[in-house]
């Protein structure tokens, strides 16, 4: 499972394994909900967590052979973007750290080529940004991004999972925030987190359990 800090959540290094390494996430909930659900949705998996704070699209191509193909996965998700955005409104004084669209879908593209070339298959999970005002500048641009995983997603013929789908519902409904910065879930986030990327396993049949 291949990201940025949202799926890092504190893994260790060099390589984030269960039972204690894979951080305090939606990874690890992951893990759990597999490892101790019902029959017939009971799965033995071996995840690991392979998400570096900080990366954007460029950093996560940099290392994908190395921290991810090399280790020899069956299945990868794949969830990055935050940033590439996020760059441009943190760090304006940087422009060169800013990932413009053309060259993140580019980048995300030939990652996910790359993998399906020696896994059964990839998992895109879509940036979010927990800001329910779509017209918010940093908002806008993320759903941007989020039409581009969505559109690789169909071209590859790979499951897609977009958590803001879910969070925008959450958000609408009053509840409780979901993060203190906008980016990085709260535990209450990382579950809608693991329990939709689930979700979306059963519903493609990847796992026990779907329609």
């Amino acid at each position: 499972m291949a990201g940025d800090s949202i799926t890092d959540a504190g893994r260790s290094r060099p390589v984030g394994r269960a039972p204690y390494g894979l951080g305090c996430g939606y990874v690890a909930l992951v893990q759990a909900i597999l490892a101790v659900g019902d029959p017939p949705t009971r799965v033995p998996v071996d995840i690991v967590n392979a998400g570096i704070g900080g990366d954007t699209s460029r950093d996560l191509a940099r290392r994908w052979v190395e921290d991810v193909l090399q280790l020899g996965p069956t299945w990868i998700t794949v969830m990055i973007g935050v940033n590439d955005v996020w760059r441009k409104f943190d760090r304006p004084q940087v422009p060169e750290l800013y990932v413009p669209l053309e060259e993140y879908r580019s980048l995300l593209r030939k990652l996910v080529t790359d993998a399906l070339a020696v896994v059964q298959g990839v998992t895109l999970i879509a940036p979010f940004l927990l800001e329910p005002d779509r017209s918010d500048p940093m908002r806008a641009m993320v759903d941007t991004y989020r039409e581009a995983v969505e559109e690789l997603a169909r071209h590859v013929g790979q499951p897609l999972f977009d958590p803001q789908v879910l969070f925008d519902d959450w958000l609408a409904d009053g509840r409780q925030a979901l993060s203190p910065d906008r980016v990085h879930p709260n535990l209450t986030g990382h579950f809608l987190l693991a329990r939709g990327l689930i979700d979306v396993w059963k519903k493609h049949g990847w796992l026990p359990g779907g329609d």
